[in-house]
Order: C-alpha cells, then sequence, then structure tokens
C-alpha cells in the first residue's frame, strides 16, 4: 500500500512537471517536458514489479486524470498564440498517456519473469513509441485539422529536413522523432533507479 500510494504521488508530480516543462524549449525539437515526462514509465513499473498490475492501473488512472486538470486549466490560459494547451493536444496528451502506460503494464507483464532488466527496458521503448505516435500525430498532423479546424497548426505541418539534417517531412515529425529518441535514452538511464529500488524494497514479485 506505501509503494501504491508513493506511486499515485509520483506520477502526479511527474505529470504536473511535464505539463508546465513542455512550455520551456530547449533547442529547436525539445522541450524540459520531455526529460521528465519518460519518468511516468518507471513509476508504472516500479509500482507494478512490486504490487502487481491492478496497483499499476490505479497509478495510470491517477496520472490520467491529473492530466486532465492541467489540460483543463491550460485551455484556459491564454498565451502569445491562444490557449496554452488546444482541444487537438488535450486530446492527444490523453489517449498517448492512456494507451502508453496501459500497454506498458501488459508489455512488463510478459517479461517480468525474466532478467531484471527485461522487462523495464522492452516495455517502456515499445510504450513510448507508440505514446509518441499517438500524441504527436493527433495534436499536429494535418490531415487530422477536422479535429478542432479553428486552431492554425500550419507552423507544425511546414516542410523541414528532418531534425535539421534529414529528409523533408513537417516540422511536427523532427518535433516527434526528437522526442522519441530522449524516451529511448532515458528507457536506459532509468535502469539504475528501478535497480536501485529493487535493492531497496526487495526482489519479491506481487
Amino acid at each position: 500500500m506505501r509503494i501504491l500510494l508513493s506511486g499515485v504521488i509520483a506520477m502526479a508530480i511527474i505529470v504536473v512537471a511535464s505539463n508546465i516543462l513542455v512550455q520551456y524549449p530547449v533547442g529547436a525539437f525539445l522541450t524540459w517536458g520531455a526529460f521528465t515526462y519518460p519518468f511516468a514509465f518507471l513509476v508504472n513499473e516500479i509500482v507494478n514489479r512490486f504490487e502487481g498490475p491492478a496497483a499499476a492501473r490505479k497509478v495510470v488512472l491517477a496520472g490520467f486524470l491529473t492530466g486532465i486538470v492541467c489540460s483543463f486549466i491550460g485551455t484556459q490560459i491564454q498565451g502569445e498564440f491562444g490557449p496554452l494547451v488546444t482541444i487537438r493536444v488535450a486530446l492527444g496528451s490523453g489517449l498517448a498517456f492512456l494507451a502508453a502506460q496501459l500497454l506498458d503494464i501488459t508489455i512488463f507483464n510478459r517479461f517480468r519473469r525474466g532478467l531484471w532488466w527485461r522487462a523495464p527496458l522492452i516495455s517502456p521503448v515499445i510504450s513510448s513509441t507508440l505514446d509518441t505516435a499517438i500524441f504527436f500525430t493527433i495534436a499536429f498532423s494535418a490531415t487530422l485539422s477536422f479535429l478542432e479546424p479553428g486552431v492554425d497548426v500550419s507552423w507544425a505541418t511546414a516542410p523541414m529536413p528532418l531534425l535539421g539534417l534529414g529528409p523533408e517531412a513537417p516540422f511536427w515529425v523532427s518535433l516527434a522523432v526528437g522526442d522519441w529518441l530522449v524516451k529511448l535514452l532515458l528507457a536506459g538511464v532509468a535502469l539504475l533507479p528501478f535497480r536501485l529500488a529493487l535493492a531497496k524494497l526487495g526482489t519479491r514479485v506481487a
């Protein structure tokens, strides 16, 4: 129960922090939120490892509800180009979080009986890919402009070299690829705190 409560609190903190930090860019293709959000998968997996999938789903639900509140607040705050959070961004964020985190639980359970590092490495790599694809497609793809026709996403759909040096693609694709690469990197980095959690909390399997 202590791990579950800690997981709920940690997930809420990560979601709130990521929603704030996404407003601050790092270079041309990233925001600070890209470096905090991937740790949501780590929280999910630690709870899953010690309390089981049912507890992990409660943590995901807490994160999802926190995200809804953050998105609602963001829609009420006017920035230079309109609301800080558009309906498309809110929809993409919510669906991506829910789908990816639930997939993470499923994949983690598939590999949890093997070597200690397999589940916490394989599950976030696959889940992060789904998360990135869902969010950036819904939030910025021109093909889904009917979701919120009053919002101008021409800045995101403008063609440019991928990550500034590859083949030409819409700008949002560069944002997605950059975000995805950070998630892959942090999936590896997160193995260290996961291993420390195993050492501190024991190696029992829920």
